[in-house]
């Protein structure tokens, strides 16, 4: 049995997932956070939270690096840590660093710090020929403008260092383009009250749909669990819509999507100690990397890729913070193909319906989670703002998506926000 330091976590399926995973392999876990309200905010009505199942749950500020180390340093010497771990993408940084000055496995902490912020991980990429869109970065709003006209209207602004889609928007001159700059400026601190950087990353906008690699890296080898698609909706917003395992592919696109994401996490240097979820754009021009997640994909993923091939992703991830080599070995589950659907809002108010009844029963449908009528709502701007989802799988073919899409169809035609 090992014992691992959980150093904050996601507040959605994650949250659940994490501590599942641990308990179910025999281990336990210390749970550290800078604010428990967070967390307990988030519980089921009646229930804990499934972090409170931590052996131990201590109090710090995980925000500062610098007196965070010797604190856990002591922390180690009592309570005896076999590895660091973190499912926010905001402590995957913390959480290597961690686990470096801890003697304990680890990916590289400059790989993570990398990899988590997108400027450099356009920079490391771009040096290493790795393909990706053309790109810039700047703070200065004259240069963003000059460097917008060079790359070529439209294009998509990112922030350099948030996630679940939040500020990515399409532009498409430069009133946009201003507006966005302003949105991300008016953003200055995180959701975990970390300060942001003030750089904003230009990019190309790409052609083509999207796809992730699910990779695991062990002792220098990165092992690929598959390929999921993704729908995207929410213009000029990038919202993520839906997701289906595996992606429906040529075997030749799969090879071109698996070789650049193995690439990308080669060049960045994550090929110990990691889980990846690696987006890529299949692109008119071939395969172009639009981000490396150096951690468990979120929205669900996992679960579609653990219904169809019976690998547990999350369990996986536990393995490797532990520096053990996972269990990778594909089972036949019965399903093909399963599919993933989220409901997203379209107005701001408060939901006065949503009929989820016509799923009860539904043989394929294998999770089905929808807000309660009198939630305060607002229009999607990204990841943050789902009313729920479906899940569906099919035992004959590639049929998920469609299926879980219908389903969507028919909550939407339900859904009333006043």
């Amino acid at each position: 049995m090992a014992h691992l330091l959980m150093v904050e976590s996601w507040v959605g399926s994650m949250s659940r997932l994490l501590p599942r995973a641990i308990q179910e392999a025999g281990h336990t876990f210390t749970f550290l956070t800078r604010d428990l309200h967070h967390y307990l905010r988030t519980a089921p009505e009646g229930a804990a939270h499934p972090l409170l199942g931590a052996r131990d749950v201590v109090t710090a500020d995980t925000n500062d690096p610098e007196s965070l180390v010797p604190y856990v340093e002591r922390l180690h010497e009592v309570l005896g840590f076999d590895g660091v771990l973190t499912s926010c993408d905001y402590y995957l940084p913390t959480a290597a660093l961690l686990a470096e000055r801890l003697g304990l496995p680890a990916p590289d902490p400059e790989a993570v710090r990398n990899a988590c912020r997108k400027d450099a991980t356009r920079r490391v990429l771009e040096k290493a020929g790795v393909p990706g869109p053309r790109f810039a970065v700047h703070e200065d709003r004259a240069e963003l403008g000059a460097a917008a006209r060079d790359i070529g209207f439209p294009l998509v602004v990112k922030p350099v260092d948030l996630c679940a889609g939040m500020f990515v928007r399409r532009v498409d001159d430069d009133g946009q383009l201003a507006a966005a700059v302003r949105a991300l400026g008016d953003f200055p601190v995180n959701a975990r009250g970390q300060r942001r950087a003030p750089a904003v990353l230009l990019e190309e906008l790409l052609d083509g749909p999207e796809v992730s690699v699910e990779t695991v890296s062990h002792a220098g080898a990165v092992r690929v669990a598959g390929v999921t698609d993704k729908s995207i909706g929410g213009a000029p917003a990038f919202i993520e819509t839906g997701h289906m395992f595996p992606a429906a592919l040529s075997g030749a696109e799969t090879e071109d999507v698996v070789r650049t994401a193995v690439d990308a996490l080669t060049a960045l240097g994550l090929t110990d100690g990691v889980v990846a979820h690696t987006e890529i754009k299949l692109t008119s021009a071939g395969p172009r990397v639009v981000e490396v997640n150096p951690r468990p994909a979120g929205n669900r993923i996992t679960e579609l890729v653990r219904r169809v091939t019976g690998v547990d992703l999350v369990a996986a991830f536990v393995d490797v913070s532990l520096g053990r080599a996972p269990d990778l070995r594909r089972t036949d589950t019965g399903l093909r193909s399963a599919a993933v659907g989220f409901l997203v809002p379209e107005a701001t108010g408060t939901l006065a319906a949503l009929d989820g009844s016509g799923l009860r029963g539904a043989p394929d449908v294998l999770e089905a989670e929808l807000a309660e009528p009198g939630r305060q709502v607002r229009a999607a701007g990204s990841n943050n703002e789902y009313l729920g989802h479906v899940m569906v799988g099919d035992t004959e073919g590639a049929g998920a998506r469609v299926r879980v899409e219908d389903l969507l169809a028919s909550l939407r035609s339900g859904l009333v926000i006043r």
